[in-house]
Parts: C-alpha cells; sequence; structure tokens
C-alpha cells in the first residue's frame, strides 16, 4: 500500500513503545485516515492485530520483509 497519511518509525522499540507510539499517531489523524508504521519487534504482529480489535480501527495490511514489520492502520 502507498497511500498513507501518517508515519510511524517504530524500528528499535520493543513492547508497549510500537502501540503507545502508534495509538498517539492515530489520534492526530481524522476518521478515514491511514498511518504506516515500520517495526521490528516480532511480537508487533500481534500486538496490532489485539490493539485494532480493541480500537475499532482497521488493519489494512501487514508485511514482512526481513526482520522488519510494516503495518497500515485505517483509522475508524
Amino acid at each position: 500500500m502507498s497511500d498513507f497519511n501518517d508515519e510511524l518509525d517504530a524500528r528499535g522499540l520493543n513492547c508497549p513503545l510500537p502501540i503507545l507510539r502508534a495509538k498517539k499517531a492515530i489520534n492526530k489523524l481524522e476518521s478515514g485516515q491511514v498511518l504506516k508504521i515500520t517495526a521490528t519487534d516480532p511480537g508487533s504482529v500481534k500486538d496490532f492485530e489485539a490493539f485494532c480489535k480493541q480500537t475499532g480501527n482497521e488493519l489494512v495490511e501487514t508485511s514482512e520483509a526481513g526482520d522488519e514489520f510494516t503495518f497500515f492502520i485505517k483509522k475508524s
């Protein structure tokens, strides 16, 4: 996905920091806008799935390249 409104670099951060920083970034977005997150914590995959279920935001896409994980979350 190449269309996003804001980007968060959470590389090198471990749980719960990627989620906390993503929550802060998403709060600044308007409904329907997309946040791109890049993380290196392997636990972030399950963390962001749970985060989206709890918050009602949509996990649009998840991908993995080497030791980096990329998430696109659309604000509800």
